[in-house]
């Protein structure tokens, strides 16, 4: 079983619980892709490439955290290829000047001048949110 969950900016929901796990085939393998975001398995906890499985009630989990890591020159590229227009912008314009033009760029904001500006990452963390007001801090 492959679980794959994104929620932008928020910690993946369990969608898979230990129950269900536990009345799965032993020798079953689970990969649980949103490891990064927490995990969507119950059962799910980060492992390495190094050392990257691990059974719980005779299921095989793969929760390697940065999955892309295994092909690390190929996924640098990807990367690379849809952030470096953002980079560029702020070596340019300056962060300010770049995230106000630009919604996308400010969209992907998390902390700015020290204030946590990402409402669902702070409440997934329990952390103070303040809006991000541009004009209040320039």
């Amino acid at each position: 079983m492959i679980g794959a969950v994104l929620v932008p900016g928020a910690k993946a929901p369990k969608l898979v619980t230990r129950d269900m796990i536990s009345k799965m085939g032993k020798g079953s393998v689970v990969v649980d892709i949103a490891v990064d975001q927490g995990g969507c398995i119950e059962t799910c906890k980060p492992t390495t490439h190094e050392n990257p499985t691990f059974i719980v009630d005779g299921v095989v989990h793969y929760c390697v955290a940065n999955m892309p890591g295994a092909v690390a020159r190929t996924s640098t590229f990807a990367l690379t290829n849809v952030t470096l227009k953002y980079a560029r912008m702020i070596a340019g314009m300056g962060v300010d000047k770049a995230i106000m033009k630009d919604k996308p760029l400010r969209l992907g904001v998390n902390i700015y001048k020290g204030k946590l500006v990402y409402e669902q990452v702070a409440r997934d963390l329990d952390l103070p949110y303040t809006p991000l007001a541009l004009d209040k801090y320039l």
